[in-house]
């Protein structure tokens, strides 16, 4: 129940948003584990975030990238000014008062339009660390996309299968029902031919009874399951779902223990993530030992600056320079070996964040491995609990037919076999779904034509 609530409690608010069209759609035909997972690697809003987190650092790429180009930007301004500075000067007083008294301060016009150019022209290699950082962010994202995909196909995979745990629960209930309401009815002729008591009678009834409540409680089952699957592929909560298909064990082969583990060490998407956080952090290493390196660039401008518009793209008033900048910092105050500190650390970090989750993963293998082995000897010994239960029941009900065995040696009989393939059923269900998390432990997809979109 808990494990249906986690899965149902996210995005129900994303799940209202959807289209009419896509609604209408899950009524047309029965819904296959197949198409349940396409539609939820299309639509739900884990996958979307991480794959718009994927299209943003690449637009970071091309942000980064743009730095080692020329930046061409068009300026102007213009301005309208009275500056009564010579006035204020101090040797004003000196000046011929015949020239003093020919000046006035006057109110002028300034304009300039032009065009400038930046360039870098040697960054001992920031721009150059500064792309490949950007571009190993775009690879772990890719990573990360893959990981949110199968861990979505995974909890797909799990919900669906516990829908078909659900009905297959609720239809055992029927059947068991089915089985004691026939009991009754043969309680009933025996006690009209007086070869039964009342009793017998009314025990049958109340057992009969007895399976409401498990009735119910099953039915509430498949309809939480059911909203579970359905806010996984985003269809509205109030669209019935009819899934196809049947909670049966399907054998499968996993190989040798090693072999899975040499597998998912190579290609688990996580383990790829932390590779790539594992190379960032020596390229960030890189960019703080070059922070006190030397650095040139290059900066141009050309334009006119003139009083009159009129005069604007005479040559006469162009106006131009070309500079070459240098910056070599000589003294910090240690603020470079802080940064190398702080990137040497992230480095370390990261290569620990790597061996434990190596770790963890040899674990997780051997874990989902043990969870295979252990499900498919509970299926085989379930399957030899039946066939035993199976023959009990036949044989107390000639029993009870002849005079020979009680309601409660039948009834127990049926609780016995209902027990069985109950666990059966629990036993091809966990099989299905340890099979599931070993191949999302092994870095393999959860369905072998697992469809993407």
């Amino acid at each position: 129940m808990s494990s249906v609530l986690r899965i149902l409690i996210p995005g129900l608010f994303a799940a209202a948003l959807l289209a009419p069209a896509a609604r209408a759609q899950a009524l047309e035909r029965p819904l296959t584990l197949q198409e349940a997972v396409r539609l939820a690697l299309e639509r739900y809003p884990e996958v979307l975030v991480a794959r718009e987190q994927q299209g943003e650092l690449e637009g970071r790429i091309q942000e980064v990238r743009a730095g080692a180009f020329p930046q061409l930007s068009v300026e102007g301004f213009g301005l309208r000014l009275r500056d009564p500075s010579f006035l204020n000067s101090s040797s004003f007083d000196k000046v011929p008062p015949e020239f003093r008294d020919a000046l006035s301060v006057q109110s002028s016009n300034l304009f300039e339009v032009g065009v400038s150019l930046k360039q870098p022209l040697y960054t001992a290699g920031k721009v150059r660390t500064a792309i490949r950082l950007a571009e190993e962010g775009v690879r772990e994202k890719e990573a990360a996309l893959e990981m949110t995909r199968q861990r979505v196909a995974f909890r797909v995979f799990q919900t669906f299968h516990d829908v078909l745990l659900a009905q297959e629960n609720l239809d055992l209930v029927r059947e068991t029902t089915e089985q004691r309401r026939r009991h009754l009815e043969m309680a009933r002729n025996r006690y009209a031919q007086g070869v039964a008591t009342r009793i017998d009678v009314l025990r049958s009834e109340v057992n009969l009874s007895n399976l409401d409540p498990e009735r119910i409680r099953a039915e509430n089952q498949v309809r939480l399951a059911t909203a579970a699957l359905a806010n996984l592929i985003m269809i509205g909560m109030d669209v019935p779902i009819r899934v196809e298909g049947k909670l049966e064990r399907r054998p499968w082969s996993p190989g040798p223990l090693s072999e899975l583990e040499a597998h998912a060490l190579e290609v688990r998407p996580d383990l790829v993530v932390a590779r790539r956080q594992l190379d960032e952090a020596r390229l960030l290493l890189s960019l703080a030992r070059a922070e006190n390196k030397l650095s040139v660039d290059l900066e141009s401008r050309f334009g006119y600056s003139v009083r009159n518009p009129e005069n604007i793209m005479r040559y006469d008033f162009a106006r131009w320079n070309l500079t070459v900048n240098f910056r070599l910092p000589f003294y910090d105050s240690g603020r470079k070996a802080g940064l190398v500190t702080q990137a040497i650390a992230r480095v370390r970090v990261a290569e620990h964040n790597l061996a434990q989750l190596e770790n963890a993963v040899r674990l997780e293998i051997k874990t989902a491995h043990s969870d295979l082995l252990s499900a498919d000897e509970s299926f085989s010994a379930a399957g030899l609990n039946i066939v035993q239960a199976q023959k009990v029941l036949v044989m107390m009900q000639a029993n009870y037919q002849y005079g020979a065995a009680t309601t409660l040696d039948v009834v127990d009989s049926q609780t016995a076999l209902t027990l069985a393939r109950n666990s059966q059923i629990s036993a091809a269900y966990g099989y299905e779904v340890a099979k599931a998390g070993l191949r999302l432990a092994a870095g393999m997809p959860i369905l072998g034509e697992e469809e993407r979109p």
